[in-house]
């Protein structure tokens, strides 16, 4: 069987476009066919015309089968952008949303050279704000040994490695003895366990649920974060936390709570409430 490039994007496109929105289809064929193809997309562009090698075939056909069976793209591709860079994904990571995005960029907004990152998973968060700040200084927390694997190979990727640590274990009680920060952030996992239950196959099957869930109301970690932070915080230091696009007051209310103070909620690109930030109680 021969094919140019350009109709066998033209047919992936068509079959995905049965199960996912038409922009998300036309996106994920081109990245699947680049990737089977082993080109850039720029390479991609310039060989369209051009008929398919076999092997490129049968692993693109590959590919789509499992994007149609609910494996992301991350996950296939071994993956995913984020704030203009790619980090290597693995199975059970948690891929890097744009969602998140909105974080990081409330985070560049605050001046820091030392913060925390609780939950890194590949290191996105992290890493992006060294990658921005060559001044700073950044230490990573997460339970996962696999996802710290991968965030170092990340860290290394950019270039920053050798202003990151990591440590293994969960939350605060990661840190091998104490620490202050000017800063400390996390994409705890927020999604209750009903919620949960009712995820895509390609979430639930794909990424670890200690990344997502707490397999409760879906606030443990923000409770954690809001009772313990202020001993680990500099004066004047602040706490950012990506939130579900529901919990907003809930959450403001915890860390109200808890005693920090200027608590307010940012809104995504989307307009939902997508950030919590708290400053430190003041000395």
């Amino acid at each position: 069987m021969s094919a140019r490039y350009r109709d066998l994007y033209a047919a992936a496109r068509a079959r995905l476009s049965q199960r996912l929105p038409q922009d998300e289809a036309e996106r994920d064929a081109r990245l699947l066919l680049a990737h089977a193809a082993g080109l850039s997309g720029a390479g991609l562009s310039a060989c369209l015309n051009d008929l398919a090698a076999q092997n490129h075939i049968t692993d693109f056909e590959a590919v789509v089968e499992a994007r149609l069976a609910g494996q992301s793209v991350a996950h296939i591709i071994g993956k995913s952008a984020f704030m203009g860079l790619d980090f290597a994904v693995g199975a059970g990571d948690l891929a890097p949303r744009p969602d998140t995005e909105t974080l990081v960029e409330a985070a560049l907004s605050h001046g820091f050279t030392r913060f925390l990152d609780l939950g890194t998973g590949t290191g996105v968060i992290a890493i992006s704000l060294l990658a921005a700040r060559p001044e700073a200084q950044g230490v990573a927390t997460d339970l996962d040994g696999g996802a710290l694997a991968r965030a170092r190979q990340n860290a290394k990727t950019h270039g920053v490695a050798g202003r990151l640590q990591f440590f293994t274990g969960p939350w605060f009680a990661a840190l091998p003895e104490p620490a202050m920060f000017d800063l400390i952030l996390s994409n705890p996992p927020y999604i209750d366990q009903a919620t949960y239950a009712g995820l895509p196959e390609e979430l639930r099957l794909h990424e670890r649920a200690a990344a997502l869930t707490d397999g409760h109301d879906g606030l443990s970690a923000y409770r954690v974060i809001a009772s313990q932070a202020g001993a680990y915080l500099a004066r004047d230091g602040g706490v950012m936390v990506e939130i579900g696009y529901d919990q907003g007051e809930t959450v403001l209310q915890i860390f109200a709570q808890a005693g920090f103070r200027s608590v307010r909620v940012i809104h995504d690109l989307a307009g939902k409430p997508r950030v919590v930030v708290a400053q430190a109680m003041r000395s």
